[in-house]
């Protein structure tokens, strides 16, 4: 089978004026503090939940025009991306009942932006995260009192988790984040990938057990900021097959086809006609002229399969976009039966 798709990462997330990331553990810095659920004031919890379960509501509901005037006025005044992601779920989402997931209570004192915000949260044992902890890496965040409430959305075909970042303005809780994101793929969890990447690594197979690693932690990840003892455990599985001929961490890596030579900027696993598809990202000047980029998307396909043989195992298929320098693209996919 070969068709045309225009595919892109699932998670849809958005947070106000703060740019998150993913961070190793460091030093906490001075002054910021972390309270999960049980070691709230009652007072302070209750707050948190029900303001963070009605902003769940609204969001399910599809009433983006409430959650807006909830919002903190950075992010009510750049709403436009949580509108569409709220759209783009609301027939999933509907009629379901958010379970909410314990909160979290972070505490950022002073008068300045904080470079780096870094929140150790419960208790930590001698190699690192226990099971109730978690870690929260903000850089560049105001000072102020947040929370992060999670709630796992089961309703609909495909579940989600369904975040909220709450900055307190007075004695109420305002929305100054908000995530919506897949907890599977293809019918299968964050656990899932992670025990399949096991069973690649022992194969050998390492560049599927990286992907397959890297799928895992993006689901058991409700938020890109958060850590916890699982994820980390991820991570350090990670470093074991990293490979040095795919895209990692921003490099590119060239790859010949035919007499060409093509820079692979990404590669990444996605969910299409509920199977595990593999999508490969490269450079190209200009895909105006679909039916030649078409060809050289096969091309690409092929090329990388007759490279990396395991990949027949691990994706029913190959999604090649090729990607001009303003952003624009073009994708094709081939099915693995079909790569010759």
């Amino acid at each position: 089978m070969r068709q045309q798709c225009n595919l892109r990462r699932s998670a849809i997330t958005y947070l106000g004026s703060c740019f998150v990331s993913i961070a190793l553990l460091g030093p906490a810095a001075l002054g910021q503090t972390c309270q999960g659920a049980a070691d709230m004031e009652a007072a302070s919890r209750t707050s948190i939940e029900s303001a963070s379960q009605r902003y769940a509501d609204m969001a399910v509901r599809g009433d983006s025009t409430s959650l807006q005037q909830n919002a903190i006025p950075s992010v009510a005044s750049n709403f436009a991306g949580i509108e569409a992601a709220i759209k783009e779920n609301h027939a999933n989402w509907a009629g379901a009942q958010p379970a909410q997931r314990p909160v979290w209570l972070l505490q950022a004192p002073g008068t300045e932006k904080i470079e780096r915000a870094e929140f150790l949260c419960g208790v930590f044992g001698a190699h690192g995260q226990t099971a109730n902890s978690a870690v929260f890496v903000i850089p560049n965040l105001p000072p102020g009192n947040y929370a992060v409430a999670t709630f796992d959305v089961a309703s609909g075909k495909n579940p989600q988790t369904l975040s909220f970042v709450l900055q307190q303005i007075g004695s109420d809780w305002k929305v100054g984040g908000f995530y919506a994101k897949p907890s599977q793929i293809a019918s299968h969890d964050g656990n899932w990938f992670a025990e399949r990447a096991r069973e690649f690594k022992v194969k050998g197979h390492t560049r599927n057990a990286w992907l397959y690693f890297m799928q895992a932690r993006d689901l058991l990840s409700p938020v890109p900021f958060m850590s916890t003892a699982v994820t980390d455990k991820l991570y350090d599985e990670m470093q074991t097959v990293q490979p040095s001929d795919l895209p990692v961490g921003g490099n590119t890596i060239d790859l010949a086809v035919g007499a060409k030579a093509c820079k692979l900027t990404n590669t990444y696993p996605v969910a299409l006609n509920d199977e595990i598809n593999l999508v490969v990202k490269y450079q190209a000047g200009d895909v105006s002229n679909t039916a030649q980029t078409y060809q050289e998307n096969i091309a690409l396909i092929k090329a990388i399969v007759a490279k990396y043989p395991e990949f027949r195992e691990a994706f029913a298929g190959i999604v090649a976009r090729a990607v001009e320098p303003s952003g624009k693209d073009y994708g094709s996919l081939m099915a693995m039966k079909e790569i010759k």
